[in-house]
């Protein structure tokens, strides 16, 4: 159960089994179903998420009620409304798993409580907090200033597990064009 976290881990920090034994049990073990939503916007985000297997998506809904997708957690990723786990505002965004979604899901007083005292964990958090800047400035900068064609070929090359796992619906919500855009734009590559 606790496998791909310990890898995870491991791979970003020294660790060995037995740290990581003393404070496992800080997440716990969550299954949800397709569709199934963790947090919806305007709730509270109170945990941190580690995907073991299965997808999550992360997104809002603009004014027009277009879905605006931020993030896809695949397996051993991390995943949260983050500004509302740290601010204890409310959300203004939703989390949903995509497909059957296992989870190992760690409640923010505990994960806290492990940034302070274990300097693994102290590490991964920040590790996070570096990987949402790098990625919103990618977003932002890379993507929203890009043709279509473009942000196409930056998926294929940087996120290449959407196109075997997801549906074009919502790889075309993720880049912002329609599924028909989407099928034209695949058929030019």
């Amino acid at each position: 159960m606790y496998d791909l976290l310990f890898k995870y881990i491991q791979n970003k920090t020294a660790i060995d089994e037995k740290t990581f034994s003393e404070f496992c049990h800080y997440f716990k073990p969550k299954t949800v179903k397709r569709n199934e939503y963790i947090l919806r916007e305007g709730e509270v985000c109170r945990y941190n998420i580690f995907v073991n297997s299965g997808c999550l998506k992360f997104y809002v809904i603009n004014d027009e009620g277009k879905e605006l997708i931020r993030y896809f957690a695949f397996e051993s990723k991390f995943g949260t409304a983050l500004s509302s786990l740290i601010t204890q505002n409310p959300s203004s965004e939703y989390i949903q798993a995509i497909e059957k979604t296992e989870l190992l899901v760690i409640s923010r007083q505990d994960f806290f409580h492990l940034v302070d005292t274990v300097p693994q964990i102290n590490f991964i958090y920040r590790d996070i907090l570096e990987m949402a800047y790098l990625t919103s400035q990618e977003r932002i900068y890379g993507l929203q200033g890009q043709r279509a064609l473009q942000q196409l070929k930056w998926l294929m090359t940087y996120q290449p597990k959407i196109f075997s796992r997801l549906s074009n619906k919502v790889i075309a919500s993720y880049l912002g064009v329609t599924p028909y855009t989407l099928s034209r734009l695949k058929s030019e590559l």
